[in-house]
C-alpha cells in the first residue's frame, strides 16, 4: 500500500508518514524542505521517497499529480499548511494569500485530482488535516480559522458523494485542538492550553481514517467544546473564542 503525504518535513506529517511505515505502507513524502525530507527518508529506509513540492503554488499542484499518476495512491494525506494570528486589518495579505493557497487551493487540487485517480478503483483513503477551528469562527486568526472550516465542509460534502455512490474511498478530517509541533512558531502564537503530541495525534488520525470516521479529534477537551457549540449561541461562542486566541499573543 503506498501513501503520499505533504507536509511530511515536520510535525503532523511527519509523525503520520512514520505511523504509516510502521503499519507497512510506503509513503512518499512530500514539503518545500528537501533536507528535512532526506533526514526522513534516511529514518524510514526504503518505505520512503521523497519529492520536493511548493504546494503554495497551483501548478507545482498539478505536476505533483502528474508525476504521481504512474504510480497507484492508495492514500492522500493532505498535512501542509500554516496559520498567521493577529487582527485581520492587521495580517499580512500576502502571507494570507499564500496561507490560502496552501491550506485551501491545494487540498482541494489534490483531494480532486486523486480522488478521480481512486473512482475507477473504488477504493482508497484521503485524510485531510483540517483543525478543531474548522468547526468555529477565530477573531484574532480569522482567515486560518477560515480555511480549517473550508477542508472540513469539503470532507465532509466528499465523503457523502462516495458513501452515497457506494465506493469504498474513505474521506476524513483530522481536528486536533493545540499539537506541539512548528505551527506557533510560524504563525507567531504561543499555545494557550496544553498541546498534545504529534505522535499521539498521528496514531490517532491514520486510525481514524482506516476506520472511515469522517471526523478524527484526538482529544477529549476539543470533543467537549465541539459538542458544547451545539448548546450555546454562535455569538458567544466567537466572543469565548476570541478570548481563547487573545492568549495566544
Amino acid at each position: 500500500m503506498l501513501a503520499l503525504v505533504t507536509g511530511a518535513s515536520s510535525g503532523i506529517g511527519r509523525e503520520i508518514a512514520r505511523e504509516l511505515v510502521r503499519r507497512k505502507w510506503n509513503v512518499i513524502l512530500v514539503a518545500r524542505r528537501l533536507d528535512k525530507l532526506k533526514e526522513l527518508k534516511n529514518e524510514l529506509g526504503s518505505h520512503a521517497k521523497c519529492v520536493r513540492c511548493d504546494l503554495s503554488k497551483l501548478e507545482e499542484c498539478k505536476k505533483l499529480h502528474e508525476v504521481m499518476q504512474p504510480q497507484q495512491i492508495d492514500m492522500l494525506v493532505n498535512c501542509a499548511g500554516f496559520g498567521q494570528c493577529g487582527f485581520f486589518d492587521e495580517t499580512d495579505l500576502e502571507t494570507e494569500l499564500r496561507m490560502i493557497d496552501t491550506n485551501i487551493i491545494a487540498v482541494h487540487v489534490l483531494t480532486k485530482l486523486f480522488l478521480q485517480d481512486m473512482i475507477p478503483r473504488k477504493k482508497g483513503y484521503i485524510l485531510n488535516v483540517a483543525s478543531a477551528a474548522g468547526f468555529f469562527s477565530g477573531p484574532k486568526m480569522a482567515a486560518y480559522y477560515a480555511t480549517k472550516n473550508y477542508v472540513c465542509s469539503l470532507t465532509g460534502a466528499v465523503r457523502e458523494e462516495m458513501r452515497r455512490r457506494r465506493l469504498d474511498i474513505k474521506v476524513s478530517a483530522l481536528c486536533p485542538g493545540p499539537v506541539d509541533t512548528e505551527f506557533n512558531d510560524v504563525a507567531n502564537a504561543n499555545f494557550s492550553s496544553k498541546p498534545v503530541s504529534a505522535k499521539y495525534c498521528a496514531k490517532k488520525a491514520v486510525a481514524g481514517v482506516l476506520k472511515g470516521k469522517m471526523f478524527i479529534v484526538p482529544s477529549f477537551k476539543i470533543k467537549s467544546v465541539k459538542f458544547a457549540k451545539r448548546l450555546l449561541p454562535d455569538g458567544l461562542i466567537t466572543r469565548i473564542n476570541y478570548s481563547f486566541q487573545n492568549k495566544k499573543k
